[in-house]
């Protein structure tokens, strides 16, 4: 197994690779002739209603009362985080404060609270954990909104456009290796090894998704295979930490790696769904980034695969010109076609999953609010 300061070392290359891949990025966009103003939606493109899916979609409101068996956890998790970030270096401590004040959703932390009280434990550990896991996140987060050249995220500007790509990716590197420094003091070889191996899969899906980039072609399971590296292998490492701190049985760490796994999945397919349908106010993001970043997410698969000729030859076109010019019509061909409805259902499924990995778990608090934070995952508008 490789050393801690082997460990360290490779995880903080992973932000200089971001760095010098987005200036490809960045040449590309360049290229691209689209007035910024032919992505607005007019009155009658506004996103559909698809909530009858699933009935009433969960605002940002509702996330409190969700996590409130673990309240005072999540408020000991935030001190350590507030703790942690500090460094001597002012542009550090600006950078990593602008990025953690945003908020969020804060559903991988408390991933990891819930699992831990679900499996048992009741030390103190976990609040460390946790903010080793929001710190790794929030360093993805850095790292991807430089390589994608993202301008907003959760309803404010992005930090590498108020502070510059640099500052960015460089902090990124700090959070990472932060995150390494909590993880040592928790003194377990075996949580070591999982966010390790975590963090290392997570950037080999950076990269497929940089390969499926402009790539029309790439089918359902090449595009599952980006997410559940990318964005379910955190969300599995949370879920198996926490068993991991519970000393539980093989069967319910693997069940609560499963748990994580699926929920994982029908998140990243849920903000795929609101990428076209969702209101900018709630997500805070742009509509259609991912379109004018060439992604083949798979709203766009299903439009290629189930869509008429005409329908997939357009998306086919603005996958592989990462335009986002012809935007309204894409917009329009998704929705015909059923694209939205069809993601939306295999997020279900994959929150089903989810929901069926809990059952070797005994009946707690922290289970029930385990089974609500899967129809959270895609019942959200956010």
């Amino acid at each position: 197994m490789p050393t801690h300061g082997a460990m360290v070392n490779v995880i903080c290359v992973a932000g200089l690779r971001a760095l010098c891949r987005c200036r490809e990025i960045r040449r590309r966009k360049r290229s691209r002739d689209a007035p910024a103003n032919d992505c607005a939606l007019t009155p009658t493109d506004a996103p559909p209603n698809i909530a009858p899916l699933l009935g009433p979609l969960i605002s940002a409101v509702d996330i409190a009362s969700l996590y409130a068996p673990i309240d005072a956890d999540m408020r000991a998790v935030d001190a350590v985080v507030r703790t942690r970030l500090h460094s001597e270096v002012v542009l550090v401590r600006q950078v990593a404060e602008y990025i953690i004040s945003a908020g969020g959703k804060r559903m991988r932390p408390a991933l990891l609270l819930l699992s831990a009280g679900a499996c048992g434990y009741s030390g103190t550990r976990h609040h460390e954990l946790a903010a080793v896991v929001e710190f790794i996140h929030t360093a993805t987060l850095l790292h991807d909104d430089v390589v994608d050249e993202s301008s907003l995220r959760r309803g404010r500007d992005t930090a590498n456009a108020v502070f510059g790509n640099p500052a960015s990716v460089l902090v990124g590197d700090f959070l990472y290796s932060r995150a390494f420094q909590i993880m040592v003091g928790v003194g377990s070889m075996r949580v070591m090894q999982v966010l390790a191996d975590a963090t290392n899969i997570i950037a080999e899906g950076e990269v497929l998704q940089l390969m499926n980039c402009r790539n029309a072609d790439i089918g359902v399971d090449a595009y599952l295979q980006v997410i559940r590296y990318k964005t379910a292998k955190l969300f599995e490492a949370a879920g198996r930490l926490g068993a991991i701190l519970g000393n539980v049985s093989p069967e319910i760490e693997e069940a609560m790696a499963a748990y994580g796994t699926h929920i994982g999945t029908a998140f990243q397919l849920i903000d795929d769904v609101l990428d076209y349908s969702g209101q900018e106010a709630e997500t805070g993001k742009h509509l259609g980034d991912d379109l004018a970043e060439g992604k083949p997410t798979l709203p766009l698969i299903h439009v290629i695969q189930h869509g008429s000729p005409q329908q997939a030859a357009l998306v086919r076109s603005a996958i592989e010109n990462a335009s986002g010019d012809s935007f309204a019509g894409v917009l329009a061909a998704v929705r015909a076609s059923g694209a939205l409805d069809a993601a939306r259902q295999h997020g279900v499924e994959e929150a089903e999953m989810a929901k069926a990995a809990l059952a070797p778990l005994p009946d707690s608090k922290f289970r029930q609010t385990l089974l609500q934070l899967a129809d959270f995952a895609v019942q959200r508008s956010f």
